[in-house]
C-alpha cells in the first residue's frame, strides 16, 4: 500500500509517495520553495501543489515544524504566528479534498526512523535528536511515540538549548567540529540526566557529517546516527496517517 508524505520546512516542502510497507519512497521526491512569511494559506496552496503533482488517492501525512495536537498546531517558531490555534487538518483536507493527518517534523522524522532505520526493533526508551535549524526530538519507549515532547527548548547555560548546540549555532558562531561537539556532548548529557535512553539517534542536516562530529561527542549512550535522512520526515507522515486514517 501506499500514502503520500509531505514535509513542510521552513524553506522547502517536499513530498513522494511512500510503501508503507518497505518504508521506501516509490516516487521521487518533488519540492517546491516554503512561501516566504510561512502564512498559512500560502502554505497550504504549496501544499495543495505537491499533491496534485502526486495524483493517487487515499490520505495525506504531514509534517510541521511545530507542536501539533490533534491536529491543532500550538506552537510556530519558524512560521507565521497565525499558525498557532489553527486547525491545519481542517485546512488542509478542505484544500486537497484529501483526507489528512498533519503531525510533528521530528516526531515523523523518528517514526520513520524506528521502523525502517536506526531504531528499528530497539525497545526501551529510544530518543532521537535533530540538529539542523533548531533542535528537534522524539521520544519512544518500547516503540511507541511520545508525542510532541520538544526537546529543543531545554535550558543549556541558560539558554534555549537550539541557540547552543543546532546546526544553525553552529554555523552562526562558525565553530569546528572539535568546540561544536562539546555543545553536543553538554546537551545530551542532560537528555541523559532526564530521560536515562538506551539510544540516541542523531538526524538532521548536521548527521551528514556525522563522522567528524561522533569522535567530539562522549557520552554513556549508545548514539547512531540516522539513516533515513531527507527522506525520514515523507515517511514517517505517509505511515502514522495511513495507521490512523487508513
Amino acid at each position: 500500500m501506499e500514502r503520500l508524505g509531505i514535509d513542510i520546512g521552513g524553506t522547502g516542502v517536499k513530498g513522494a509517495l511512500v510503501d508503507l510497507g518497505e518504508g521506501q519512497l516509490t516516487t521521487e521526491r518533488y519540492r517546491l520553495d516554503t512561501p516566504k512569511g510561512g502564512r498559512p494559506d500560502d502554505v497550504a496552496r504549496t501544499v495543495a501543489k505537491v499533491v496534485a503533482r502526486h495524483g493517487g488517492e487515499g490520505v495525506v501525512g504531514i509534517t510541521f515544524p511545530g507542536v501539533v495536537m490533534h491536529g491543532v498546531v500550538k506552537t510556530a517558531a519558524n512560521m507565521d504566528a497565525s499558525w498557532v490555534d489553527l486547525d491545519a487538518d481542517e485546512m488542509f483536507t478542505g484544500i486537497v479534498g484529501r483526507p489528512v493527518h498533519l503531525m510533528n517534523d521530528a516526531d515523523a522524522a523518528g517514526v520513520a526512523e524506528m521502523r525502517f532505520g536506526a531504531g528499528r526493533s530497539r525497545t526501551g526508551v529510544v530518543v532521537m535528536v535533530t540538529l539542523g535549524t533548531g533542535i528537534g526530538s522524539a521520544v519512544f519507549v518500547d516503540g511507541v511515540l511520545v508525542p510532541n515532547t520538544e526537546l529543543g527548548h531545554i535550558e543549556l547555560d541558560g539558554k534555549d538549548a537550539e541557540l547552543q548546540a543546532s546546526g544553525r549555532a553552529q554555523e552562526r558562531e562558525k565553530l569546528g567540529w572539535k568546540d561544536y561537539g562539546k555543545r553536543v556532548q553538554k546537551y545530551l548529557r542532560r537528555i541523559e540526566g532526564l530521560l536515562w535512553p538506551e539510544l540516541i539517534i542523531v538526524g538532521g542536516g548536521v548527521s551528514k557529517e556525522h563522522a567528524k562530529l561522533f569522535p567530539n561527542v562522549k557520552i554513556r549512550t549508545e548514539m547512531v546516527p540516522a539513516q533515513l535522512l531527507n527522506n525520514a520526515g515523507i515517511v514517517g507522515a505517509a505511515v502514522t496517517a495511513g495507521e490512523i486514517l487508513g
